[in-house]
């Protein structure tokens, strides 16, 4: 499968938009007496006044820096609304196999992405990395525990919350443990150990925030976007000889009902502007 973005498909959305993306990668604020963004493809300003819904299918992880920029497309694009579903990208890869109509995929991993690819529900040459990600260990507001360092994610009894090993957050974050096992600071057993130490698996990222959050468990591993999107918590950074650099696709939908939308969204997504807006969520900028 080529994954670059075709390059010609880009040209011709920027063509018909006939609204480029600003190269100064800044974000105009929204108010309410802003009717345009001249940051954003605007494609449906003064063109129709038929209203037309985006839907986007996005992994819980993209949740912050999406719906701020599902706000600015909204705004360049009066008539459009921009309809989010959030959840774990082999959620959404298993409603997209199921029949769901979406028009755009975002997902946390490949894996879920090559997935739909091999089943015809990605159109064709437009499957682009777009961002990333790492990850990070997340503690409940006032430590009651008293985690100080990530050896402590093995002490007995300690109650730890994951993703599930089939969402792409639960996967990584046993990639690190088992990183973290090779190094013998750790110990071959770190990760059996650490893992014992589970309570419950979520189906997604901001699930395993959530309960943290609330003072249901002792520690969390979580993306390092959903730590900044949630400053009650406490963190363990991980370094990087251990951590995983997740990277995150994106594309059209071969069942798309608004492709010019979809295109002009994704075409936002990628630019200066768009970019701004991830890294200011806690992503990483390079693909």
């Amino acid at each position: 499968m080529n994954k670059s973005f075709v390059v010609l498909s880009v040209i011709i959305i920027i063509t018909l938009t006939s609204c480029a993306t600003s190269d100064t990668g800044m974000v105009s604020p929204i108010n309410s007496g802003q009717t345009t963004s001249p940051n954003v493809p605007s494609i449906i300003r003064g063109t129709s006044p038929d209203k037309h819904t985006l839907t986007i299918f996005a992994a819980a992880s993209l949740t912050g820096a999406f719906q701020e920029i599902g706000k600015n497309y909204e705004t360049a694009n009066p008539g459009v609304k921009v309809s989010f579903n959030f959840a774990g990208s082999q959620i959404l890869r298993t409603q997209l196999e199921q029949g769901a109509l979406a028009d755009v995929f975002a997902s946390a991993d490949h894996m879920n992405m090559d997935l739909i690819i091999s089943e015809n529900l990605v159109a064709a040459n437009n499957y682009q990395d777009f961002v990333s990600n790492q990850l990070i260990v997340i503690l409940p507001p006032g430590n009651p525990a008293k985690v100080q360092a990530l050896g402590d994610l093995a002490k007995p009894n300690l109650k730890l919350v994951l993703a599930d090993a089939s969402v792409p957050a639960g996967n990584y974050a046993r990639q690190v443990l088992l990183n973290m096992s090779k190094d013998p600071m750790y110990g071959a057993d770190f990760s059996v150990k650490v893992l014992k130490n589970v309570v419950s698996n979520e189906t997604d990222v901001k699930q395993v925030v959530a309960k943290v959050e609330l003072g249901e468990a002792d520690a969390g591993i979580v993306y390092t976007s959903d730590a900044i999107a949630d400053p009650n918590l406490a963190t363990i950074s991980i370094p990087d000889k251990f951590n995983v650099i997740a990277s995150y696709p994106i594309a059209i939908l071969s069942s798309a009902l608004e492709p010019n939308l979809a295109a002009a969204f994704v075409v936002y997504v990628l630019s200066p502007a768009g970019r701004t807006i991830l890294i200011k969520w806690g992503f990483n900028s390079g693909q």
